[in-house]
């Protein structure tokens, strides 16, 4: 039986409830665009206590409910359902503890990205997690979704980052395992049960994260290249010429940039002329005598090698943060192009040109006049496809057939923004039926009464 407000003003802290026309707006959906829906109560814990008490009270009642962070999820995984209770996580904020001997920071999981970034920065360490909502984004939905952002080649997705969690589960147990150490084999590493998956198995409230030393140099440069061989080719030559320096290396097609430089009112190409593909590459060192001389020399030598046809290195922030832009330019542009599928997958890197002609033909064949607009990681195999004629209901057939030859090219479905909703139909397409009853089985044995998260990813 579900629960009645009355109840939950009854049981819980006033101020964590509230109801109708109490909750704003940005609570009904996620940024996925998922249609919107008013949750039937919004519920906003400031402990782990009061979120186990309301865990066990819906428990008790067969209630289900959407766990909610930032809302900055891109597959509709936030965003209420009929009959829904929402459990927001903004008001379980802040710093437990930063600890310098063990190079870690433990925090609550409603904390802004930004806001520990700014913290490991300010104590001396370098937290490398970093994506475009970090800003507004939370860091236990960024352990909920695995996100991985801009420096996975180097410093791995968010599980590489996560030393311990602590979490509760569907009935209100609580499962604190705050491991500070880089190594503990003492049974099964609980914590991976819950990173990446999308709060159906329970709701993260705590992060014990790894900090790494501040690097006081970057650099950055934005290089045309001829073909896909030769970026790959630079990939591999920078993962070695930059002596395992290199933080990202962000590849854009033709299609995207030219787009991006043309569309964007304070962008522009830093070249004089179009080229097929374009890369930006961020470096960074402690080295402060040779770091520069480094890089360009890396850069030097690639261009000899005939694998770039020209380069600019950021003179400035200011510089760099303009070839970021670009990079970035998809923000801007999405409300320009109407209705597209902005997909985001993963392939094996040496499948991706092939990947790329197959899908153009295909989706062409259908609509000769798409706008297909493609950029991506590449280091990490990370790609993300936009794609649309600029009619919503062309959609989902567009979504499902990028999907489906992504699984045909043996990649994944998402590399790094989570099933949800939107792309729970197409879960087949890269995991095996083994796979997903081993999903459902841990999920009811979590979860028996399937109230958390219900009808996401599986």
């Amino acid at each position: 039986m579900a629960i009645t407000i009355d109840v939950l003003n009854q049981l819980l802290n006033p101020a964590t409830v509230r109801s109708g026309d109490e909750i704003g707006e940005h609570h009904h959906g996620d940024w996925s665009g998922v249609s919107p829906c008013a949750p039937q109560a919004l519920l906003r814990p400031s402990s782990t206590e009061e979120l186990c008490s309301i865990l066990q009270l819906c428990h008790q009642h067969d209630q289900p409910v959407v766990i909610q962070g930032g809302l900055t999820g891109l597959s509709g995984g936030a965003t209420p359902q009929t009959g829904e209770v929402a459990i927001s996580l903004e008001r379980l904020v802040g710093i437990e503890e930063l600890d310098t001997e063990s190079m870690t920071l433990t925090a609550l999981a409603g904390t802004p990205l930004q806001t520990l970034q700014e913290a490991a920065r300010d104590a001396g360490f370098y937290l490398p997690l970093d994506l475009g909502a970090r800003g507004s984004c939370t860091i236990g939905g960024n352990v909920a979704t695995n996100a991985g952002g801009t420096q996975v080649i180097r410093y791995g997705m968010t599980r590489e980052l996560v030393l311990g969690v602590e979490a509760v589960l569907a009935d209100g147990t609580v499962i604190s395992s705050l491991n500070k150490m880089l190594k503990n084999n003492s049974g099964f590493d609980l914590k991976h049960l819950f990173i990446g998956s999308e709060g159906a198995l329970g709701v993260v409230t705590k992060v014990v994260l790894r900090l790494y030393p501040h690097n006081c140099n970057t650099r950055t440069a934005l290089v045309a290249l001829p073909d896909y061989a030769s970026a790959t080719s630079l990939l591999r030559y920078c993962g070695s010429g930059l002596n395992g320096g290199m933080n990202s290396f962000e590849l854009m097609w033709a299609n995207y940039f030219d787009t991006v430089v043309d569309s964007v009112e304070h962008l522009q190409s830093p070249f004089a002329e179009q080229h097929p593909l374009y890369a930006l590459i961020e470096y960074q060192d402690n080295d402060r005598d040779n770091s520069r001389e480094i890089f360009e020399q890396a850069l030097y030598e690639a261009i000899e090698a005939e694998l770039v046809t020209d380069a600019v290195i950021a003179q400035s922030l200011k510089e760099a943060e303009t070839f970021w832009n670009i990079r970035d330019g998809i923000a801007d542009l999405l409300p320009l192009l109407g209705p597209v599928a902005n997909l985001d997958i993963s392939l094996p890197i040496a499948q991706i040109p092939d990947f790329l002609q197959r899908t153009e033909s295909e989706l062409r064949q259908t609509h000769p006049q798409l706008t297909l607009l493609v950029f991506g990681h590449i280091g990490d195999s990370n790609l993300h496809v936009c794609a649309g004629t600029g009619r919503a209901e062309d959609k989902d057939w567009i979504s499902q057939k990028v999907l489906s030859l992504t699984g045909e090219f043996s990649g994944s479905i998402s590399a790094e923004h989570g099933i949800g909703v939107l792309k729970k139909p197409y879960l087949g397409y890269c995991r095996t039926e083994q796979e997903i009853a081993l999903m459902k089985t841990l999920k009811l044995a979590l979860d028996p009464k399937q109230i958390l998260n219900p009808g996401r990813v599986i």
